[in-house]
């Protein structure tokens, strides 16, 4: 049975969900039967798509089963794409294993948010989802595909392309991953190297040493970002084959269980008895279970905007709200790096997805009667995939392998799960507390206001910032400069905390799925560039950043207070492409609805 405050979010997204869902719903359902499709192409359009392959062309030609669009974000400078360079070719062959060919619709860009951080190129981040979904929507297209596979795992990634394959929702779809690098310096070695660096006790070269060590071979970073949390949640909504998240790059396993994906996706297409378009899978009943799996495991913060963007793309609506009520219901059941020591290759070996699946679906809050790819509930999911010999089998996880990093419903580390809604009268914010000490979920410390994170890191090697102190980082929101993540704050806001300062971050800005021991109040709205309350804070005032009872405050005389006049906004940035992206920061709006320019600009 649902647990009761998870039936409850869901009926309410349900309701408010209705219009647009039904719009959504209606729409696949035309385009299921009238959309361009291969049937109907004229022979010139054809000839056209048969062109660039030779193997297969007699196959399309007599039109006898599936073709599988693969829209790719392979690229080797991202470490997590660099594995997907043979996938096209090896999917082709698992394919005509089945009757049915593939082919390479498209590709996407995918950047890395950690080559980027901190310099000009982050300002493209959030909008490189938008991109994304566009160049999906391009992909698919053609009309000459009967389902498609998605390649990618990082973070503006899988959201982009979940958010333009749901436009060809009428497709049956399964995401394809890769899995996270081989364990290298442990990420508390790599942080305490970092903290050294900032304060000048630390070299260059020993640095890059310990990042080296750190992000060393083909994969996703293995600690708990937004990447891996994009994987968690496309296991919680049914999305991969059963236990595909976090598997080894380069294994067996990982090869065949991406031959199962393709074998599995060409028994899933209209002409057979199992039809299951993406657009029935991702239903409200996926979208509460994303969130709640974001909340029973730490997860990036960034999904605070991800998950409502991808549910518009499906005609739903999820909010803040939602997730508030959610994570004062969920308990939080994993520990992996910044919200413990562990990181994603030690929580696979403590039992991983399966085993918080199975904790989750048997206290009742994950949704198991959702519509799958694997063509099973749920439940399925709850069994851990090995191989006998060449044969793929799932098994049951068993107990937690190592209850500091996993833990049973019944012993959570926390009875609830670690995020908070902050409002008052800067706006309204989030907050995640899942890797903060409890001592340090209130904080009231005059404010230090910036307009730029690299203006902080120099008043903090002035010696500025030496006392209880709130950051104030505003100008960071979607319509100022994309609204990048503020990482290279980290260093040295842990190192004032160090010395017993009472510190916070409050800003219009990500944080990402990094964010770790200090309390940060972001994506506040609204937006300072939007007129949002933030941008009438000024040095000295006092703040009080309260996770406890959900209160963002400036201790200001109220008549004061709305007495201000808002500050102006820095000209924007041009340079390193940022002036292109000048379309999607007019149109984006607010982070509550996902932060999207696209899908603003569409309706949604």
């Amino acid at each position: 049975m649902i647990h009761a405050a998870v039936a409850a979010v869901t009926q309410r997204i349900v309701e408010r969900s209705q219009p647009g869902r039904r719009t959504y719903l209606d729409l696949i359902d035309r385009e299921r039967e009238n959309a361009v499709r291969r049937p109907n192409l004229g022979c010139a359009n054809l000839a056209h798509a048969y062109a660039g392959t030779d193997e297969d062309r007699e196959a399309m030609k007599a039109d006898r089963g599936m073709n599988i669009g693969l829209v790719t974000a392979y690229n080797d400078m991202l470490s997590a794409h660099a594995v997907y360079y043979r996938y096209p070719e090896q999917m082709k062959v698992w394919a005509r294993e089945v009757g049915a060919t593939a082919q390479v619709a498209g590709a996407t860009p995918a950047m890395c948010d950690g080559v980027t951080q901190g310099y000009a190129g982050m300002e493209l981040s959030l909008f490189s989802r938008d991109t994304i979904a566009l160049s999906t929507a391009v992909a698919l297209s053609h009309g000459t595909f009967e389902g498609a596979a998605l390649l990618g795992i990082c973070d503006k990634i899988v959201p982009g392309l979940l958010m333009g394959a749901l436009r060809f929702g009428h497709l049956p779809t399964i995401l394809i991953p890769g899995g996270p690098m081989p364990t290298g310096l442990p990420n508390k070695a790599k942080a305490a190297v970092r903290e050294r660096f900032a304060v000048g006790d630390a070299s260059r070269e020993e640095l890059l040493d310990a990042e080296i060590q750190a992000y060393h071979g083909k994969g996703t970073c293995t600690f708990y970002g937004t990447a891996n949390t994009n994987q968690m949640m496309m296991e919680v909504m049914g999305l991969h084959m059963p236990g595909a998240a976090f598997v080894n790059p380069g294994t067996k396993l990982r090869q065949e269980l991406t031959r199962a994906a393709v074998h599995r996706l060409a028994a899933i297409g209209q002409r057979g008895d199992e039809y299951r378009p993406l657009g029935w899978c991702v239903d409200e009943r996926s979208i509460v279970n994303a969130a709640v799996g974001l909340l029973a495991t730490g997860g990036s913060t960034n999904h605070l905007m991800h998950i409502p963007a991808i549910a518009r793309a499906a005609g739903i609506v999820i909010d803040w709200e939602d997730f508030d009520r959610l994570s004062a219901a969920v308990p939080l059941i994993a520990r992996v790096y910044p919200n413990g020591s562990a990181d994603v290759n030690a929580f696979e070996a403590a039992g991983g997805m399966p085993f918080v699946i199975r904790e989750l679906i048997g206290a009742g809050y994950l949704h198991d009667d959702i519509m799958t790819v694997s063509g099973e509930s749920l439940s399925a999911y709850g069994a851990k995939p090995g191989m006998d010999g060449d044969a793929l089998t799932w098994t049951d996880p068993g107990a937690s392998g190592d209850e500091t990093i996993l833990r049973p419903v019944a012993q959570p580390f926390s009875a609830d799960g670690g995020m908070r809604i902050l409002a008052g009268n800067i706006g309204r914010a989030c907050i995640k507390v899942s890797a903060v000490d409890r001592e340090r979920w209130v904080i009231e410390a005059p404010a230090r206001v910036f307009d730029d994170q690299l203006d902080v890191i120099a008043a903090f090697q002035r010696g500025e910032l030496e006392q209880d102190v709130v950051v104030v980082v505003r100008f960071q929101g979607p319509r100022a400069n994309g609204m990048p993540e503020l990482h290279k704050l980290t260093p040295p806001l842990g190192v004032l905390q160090n010395r017993g300062f009472k510190v916070a971050l409050v800003t219009d800005g990500r944080m990402s799925g990094a964010s770790g021991k200090v309390p940060c109040a972001i994506h506040c709205s609204p937006e300072a560039l939007g007129g949002g309350a933030i941008g009438r804070i000024r040095n000295g005032d006092m703040i009080r950043v309260d996770a406890v009872s959900g209160m963002l405050t400036a201790l200001v005389d109220a008549a004061e207070w709305e007495a201000r006049t808002l500050d102006a906004a820095p000209p924007p940035a041009t340079g390193f492409g940022r002036e292109l992206f000048g379309m999607f920061r007019a149109q984006a709006d607010e982070a509550e609805k996902g932060a999207s320019a696209v899908l603003a600009g569409a309706g949604l």
